[in-house]
């Protein structure tokens, strides 16, 4: 029998995306801790793309460059995988694009998303 080995998760960042993360840990303040990628509950769409600084725990997933870390939790990493992460600047705003190869339907704010995949967390909330 023939054992068929599931390929790991994946999420990429861009460069301009990595420079930023860099910028954000390389202050004194954040020394030994980490971008944290999130998915929670809520939003027009039912699923909120969420961000933070916080310390690795030992079942996230991690992404490293430069010495620097991306982490996402398994939960959270069921719907990012394969997602790349983005930054722009532009004259009114600045900050990270999510583009998700898992939605299949996104709010106009872009933070908001939908699965195909059933999950007591997706449940739509009306946007404000």
């Amino acid at each position: 029998m023939e054992t068929v080995q599931t390929p790991p998760p994946t999420l990429e960042l861009t460069q301009k995306a990595l420079e930023r993360v860099r910028a954000i840990l390389g202050k004194p303040e954040n020394a030994g801790k980490a971008l944290r990628i999130f998915v929670f509950g809520g939003g027009c769409a039912g699923l909120n793309y969420g961000m933070g600084l916080a310390f690795v725990k030992p079942d996230d997933y991690v992404l490293e460059s430069d010495g620097y870390k991306v982490v996402v939790d398994p939960k959270s990493m069921g719907f990012l995988n394969g997602m790349q992460v983005d930054y722009y600047e532009t004259v009114q705003s600045s900050g990270f694009k999510f583009n998700n190869p898992n939605a299949v339907a996104s709010c106009g704010c872009g933070l908001s998303f939908k699965t195909a995949q059933k999950s007591e967390m997706q449940k739509p909330k009306p946007c404000h």
